[in-house]
């Protein structure tokens, strides 16, 4: 039993008190200061200054005022996989729009690149331009399970909305993770909801980012905002759960690093040639890729922004997404699920009124600089995805290893990017 992050509740297997329902490990991780050791991020390795831009004071989705952020993340045994034991390295993870106590709804719109995944409720958020609840990201065969506790906690709250269709999303976390043991449960879902706070985000190996992989590295989920200096100053913040994407391309502040960084491939720390004998070995795996890879994989992004947008507005910020995505290295392969989807905490106590609603919108030739912000912000949220990321052992032993710092600067350095 290994919780990652501020223990906010742990049990032992048995029984949830309030739930009654086995529980592999509960930890919701409210987004508080960042620990003493945590690795370094973009902007602290100096590689924000070459996506551009500048970063909030977290560098973090929930610069934008009243975004909340929790993660529940659940890591137990190692091994072979046996379904339904484990091994277990999974989540969830969500985002309150305005806080988990505020019942107001925001704009809001939503947009695929290519649509090998899922993301549910979008039907009616295109229908209506409004977001009504929570966002959440787990992993693929958890969507149903974290929209159904979402309504649970939704409708036992007073004060909050009694009904709701929930946005869910997913990536696959199939290859480090017993994903068809259904480890995710209810509970899961509403201490991250509880527990989701303001302040700095946990990244890397938590939530529903725990079991993900990345460009060829150890993924998970990220975060990064920017600041933009229009009349007014708005801020454009992102989280992303990276699960996309193949060594050979990835780019790092436009510098082919994939290429630099060819060994440490996946391999299995299990000398039983019978387990998955299509990858390597640990010790024995190659020096590099015997040939191009074919990208696979997923990424789901959340865009928050307190800039006054309407929703036809938030589906362009939304769609930029995508070139952020682009500049990091990935393509949008035929089995990759790009979901993402855009939010304004702007026009407060308009999405539920019943009369004539009076609104405030950012025309459109200012918001250049709102695209601008949408795209950095990406790109250096999904890098520091990968940088908090660690080295992660699970299911048949598979090893997947975290972007190694050093090389990755020596890689900058060597370009000429970096001193």
């Amino acid at each position: 039993m290994r919780p990652l992050g501020n223990e906010v509740g742990k049990t032992k297997r048995g029984k949830a008190a309030a739930f009654a329902l086995p529980i592999v490990a509960l930890c919701a991780i409210g987004p508080a200061a960042r620990q003493p050791g945590a690795p370094a991020r973009a902007r602290e390795l100096g590689i924000s200054a070459l996506i551009g831009g500048r970063p909030g004071l977290l560098d973090a989705i929930t610069d934008v005022k009243g975004v909340e952020v929790g993660h529940t993340t659940l890591i137990e045994g190692e091994g072979r996989l046996v379904v339904g034991k484990g091994p277990v390295r999974t989540g969830v993870t969500v985002v309150h729009p305005r806080g988990r106590t505020s019942a107001d709804p925001v704009f809001g719109a939503w947009f695929t690149l290519n649509g090998n995944g899922e993301m549910t409720g979008t039907t009616w958020l295109e229908e209506s331009g409004i977001l009504e609840g929570p966002v959440a990201i787990t992993n693929t065969h958890s969507v149903g399970v974290v929209r159904d506790a979402i309504l649970q906690w939704q409708v036992s709250r007073p004060g909050l909305q009694p009904w709701g269709l929930p946005v869910v999303a997913e990536t696959y976390d199939g290859g480090l993770n017993d994903v068809n043991g259904f480890h995710v449960k209810p509970a899961h879902v509403i201490s991250a909801l509880d527990g989701a706070r303001g302040g700095a985000v946990a990244e890397g190996n938590v939530g529903g980012g725990t079991g993900m992989r990345c460009l060829g590295f150890k993924g998970g989920i990220g975060t990064a905002s920017r600041v933009v200096a229009d009349e007014g100053s708005y801020v454009v913040g992102v989280l992303v759960q990276c699960n996309f994407g193949s060594r050979q391309d990835l780019r790092v502040a436009g510098v082919p690093v994939g290429e630099e960084i060819k060994d440490l491939l996946p391999c299995i720390a299990i000398d039983d040639a019978s387990v998955r004998p299509e990858v390597p070995r640990c010790g024995k795996e190659p020096a590099a890729e015997s040939g191009p890879t074919v990208e696979q994989g997923s990424i789901i992004a959340i865009v928050a922004t307190d800039a006054p947008l309407l929703p036809h507005q938030l589906k362009r910020l939304a769609t930029r997404v995508a070139l952020g995505i682009g500049r990091v290295g990935g393509f949008g392969g035929n089995s990759s699920g790009d979901i993402f989807l855009a939010f304004s905490t702007a026009n407060p106590k308009t999405g539920a009124g019943t009369g004539v609603q009076r609104v405030e919108m950012l025309s459109n030739p200012r918001m250049n600089a709102l695209f601008y912000a949408t795209v950095q912000a990406t790109e250096e949220a999904i890098l520091n995805a990968m940088l908090a990321a660690r080295t992660m052992t699970g299911a048949d032993g598979l090893r997947v290893h975290g972007l190694p710092h050093d090389r990755l600067l020596e890689a900058l350095r060597k370009a000429g990017r970096l001193k």
